[in-house]
């Protein structure tokens, strides 16, 4: 079964004003986010945006854009409107790639769509990699994930799960991790056409307020996520001044030592 890759884009990021527009190496970052889904064997590619200014640059790179309306307060709800203009049956796997994953590679992209087409008990999977800078556990805009032995999540939170007892407790930087006990969850999402009007017609739920994660409310209203480690380790994503900086010197590098990702 083929599958749709979304890529919602606004303008207007509290941290990062103009995000989609900010220059890496001569091209917009939408469009090289744009450019590692079209790698992938995604039947079709679709910006989602609100503002002219992504619209007309998208264009006038040969993406295909859908303007949609500025009252949507999550990438989800953008793309509901964009799934209803596009006329997609329930059935059609939506991935939704965010905006500002220029460093995705198109392996993963691929995975996340089969493992929603596999795992027919979950309504929608997502992908993970393991955590192995103790930093990174204790960080909250670092999302960790755990899940259980049929690969359904758990739990996502932004404090450090599992809580290692023994070990926590003490001093962090004699922390050492195996590799296997603590995952990040990566933003990348599969699900079909049909969920998501579901999952927008479901109350948001406590848990979702308090973390800021609006994935808690699938959890939360009895649902299972399909929890999938990374064929291959994306590189950063971009929502500070400092991320921005960071891709522009794997740009200018040419490399990240990530397998399956390949700058231009």
């Amino acid at each position: 079964m083929g599958y749709c890759i979304v890529i919602p884009a606004r303008y207007d990021s509290s941290r990062l004003p103009g995000k989609p527009l900010r220059d890496i190496q001569g091209k917009p970052l939408i469009r090289h986010v744009y450019e590692c889904a079209t790698k992938s064997r995604a039947d079709k590619v679709i910006i989602a945006t609100d503002d002219q200014r992504i619209f007309d640059t998208a264009v006038n790179f040969g993406a295909n854009v859908c303007m949609t309306g500025t009252q949507h307060t999550s990438g989800t709800e953008r793309i509901a409107e964009v799934i209803e203009k596009e006329g997609f049956s329930d059935d059609t796997i939506i991935v939704n790639l965010q905006g500002d994953e220029p460093l995705m590679p198109a392996a993963c992209l691929d995975q996340v769509a089969d493992l929603l087409e596999n795992s027919t008990d979950c309504v929608m999977a997502t992908l993970c990699e393991p955590i192995h800078a103790v930093d990174d556990i204790f960080d909250p805009d670092i999302v960790k994930v755990v899940f259980n032995g049929q690969g359904h999540a758990l739990y996502f939170s932004r404090a450090p799960i599992p809580w290692h007892r023994n070990s926590f407790a003490k001093d962090r930087t004699q922390i050492t991790l195996s590799g296997e006990d603590n995952y990040r969850h990566i933003g990348l999402y599969a699900y079909t056409a049909r969920y998501v009007r579901e999952y927008l017609a479901a109350e948001p739920c406590p848990l979702e307020k308090i973390e800021s994660l609006e994935q808690l409310r699938v959890l939360w209203h009895g649902k299972k996520i399909a929890i999938g480690v990374a064929v291959s380790p994306p590189g950063p994503g971009v929502d500070t001044e400092q991320d921005l900086a960071r891709v522009r010197r794997l740009f200018e590098q040419g490399k990240n030592n990530m397998p399956g990702i390949h700058l231009a």
